[in-house]
């Protein structure tokens, strides 16, 4: 999961995909110098590690964000950020003795 958000264009598409409705991978390649098979990679990585899905809706693929699985990152994170405020604060404590 980490692994796909660390990528500058994975992180891009989510942050489109988290302001509300699914989209089309033209209107994922809107504004950019990506190309459609590009975007397709990048989502199929996305997919992969369940923080987006697809559906068809006609002859368009629609993607949306998986957000229960964004937010366990977002956890995770806060889990390891909590994790390295008690050891620094320890190690504050321990220097100032």
């Amino acid at each position: 999961m980490f692994a796909a958000l660390g990528d500058q264009t994975r992180l891009g598409l989510v942050a489109r995909l988290s302001a509300g409705e699914p989209l089309s991978i033209t209107r994922l390649t809107e504004g950019t110098d990506l190309t459609r098979q590009a975007v397709t990679r990048h989502l199929e990585v996305l997919s992969d590690a369940g923080l987006v899905r697809s559906s068809r809706h006609g002859r368009e693929r629609l993607w949306a964000l998986e957000r229960a699985r964004l937010e366990l990152a977002r956890r995770s994170l806060d889990q390891i950020s909590d994790w390295w405020d008690e050891k620094l604060a320890a190690l504050k404590a321990s220097v100032e003795e």
